[in-house]
């Protein structure tokens, strides 16, 4: 486990940010927190980043605490901010050479580094330009850029789409993807939520300071105890009402709403199960024309987790 945190909490005066956080982040994988603004995302990564101290809990990366060991921690993690300043009369190159003298990289090895990074976020043809000409794009992929140069093994980003149009998003997504298939670990922040949900492996979603439900999709899913939809198209009348019978004899099936000759369910089953439905039609003399499986969006899981808690 390369990021695991242990009851993480923050007050700032008596007011609860953060309480008792307790998340585990696997080595090469994406893990997303999601959440209203408010919810503690920035605070919990601002604390592992080693840039605000906990009020109680403990956090380790690679082992290493980073309540004990700052110093060694923060030369594992790259952190990028959702909102960070550049410096004006600097080229893209000599903005990354400034953190890679920062960072201590021997000089030998920035000119190549910086190339490489520079290709990875598709900024190579911009290495000579100066940084504040570059689009707000260009510039959170330059960051990103800036938070590699160290090679950390885990990466901290804040809204790092944050104010970007969708083809910009889409290049940061390709770039997240190739940096999870080179072996980076990446806790990432959103609030565009269907992008994150196509990305992370995993994802936290925050209220009020507590991850209220955690896991892969299919994993909060379960929890919610809601796993999907599925719409049923019936041949005629006298189909859907066997058809709505049958379905109430099944535990797996919840509220159904009925429009023309079609029934739409709550269905907590696997397409194990779905089978297993349209069986117990067929044994019935039920005759169905159609039958599909919807399963619930991020979006709609936060929405109704987020809707639970206020």
């Amino acid at each position: 486990m390369l990021l695991k945190t242990v009851n993480l909490t923050k007050y700032y005066g008596n007011f609860l940010a953060l309480d008792k956080l307790n998340i585990e982040v696997r080595e090469g994988e994406i893990y997303g927190f999601v959440g209203p603004n408010g919810a503690g995302k920035t605070t919990a990564m601002k604390i592992l980043a080693c840039l605000m101290n906990a009020s109680a809990g403990e956090a380790y990366i690679d082992g290493i605490s980073i309540m004990q060991n700052p110093a060694k921690a923060k030369k594992l993690i790259g952190y990028m901010p959702d909102f960070f300043g550049v410096y004006d009369n600097l080229k893209v190159d000599e903005y990354l050479d400034f953190y890679a003298d920062a960072h201590n990289v021997p000089k030998g090895e920035r000119g190549p580094l910086i190339d490489d990074l520079l290709r990875l976020v598709n900024l190579a043809d911009k290495k000579d330009k100066y940084v504040d000409t570059l689009s707000r794009g260009m510039k959170q992929r330059l960051c990103l850029a800036r938070s590699l140069i160290h090679e950390p093994k885990l990466l901290i980003l804040d809204e790092p789409a944050s104010g970007m149009d969708p083809q910009a998003r889409a290049e940061m997504k390709f770039i997240l993807k190739a940096l999870k298939a080179q072996g980076k670990s990446i806790l990432i922040s959103s609030h565009i939520l269907p992008e994150l949900s196509e990305m992370c492996d995993r994802v936290c979603i925050l209220s009020r300071g507590k991850a209220v439900v955690s896991g892969n999709i299919d994993e909060i899913m379960d929890t919610m105890g809601r796993r999907a939809k599925i719409t049923i198209g019936f041949l005629a009348d006298e189909d859907l009402q066997n058809g709505v019978a049958v379905m109430r004899t099944n535990d797996l099936v919840g509220e159904m709403v009925r429009e023309g000759n079609n029934v739409e369910a709550v269905f907590n089953g696997t397409d194990e199960d779905i089978s297993k439905l349209i069986k117990a039609f067929a044994l019935s003399d039920v005759r169905i024309v159609s039958i599909s499986k919807t399963v619930q969006s991020l979006e709609q899981i936060f929405l109704e987790v987020i809707g639970n808690e206020n």
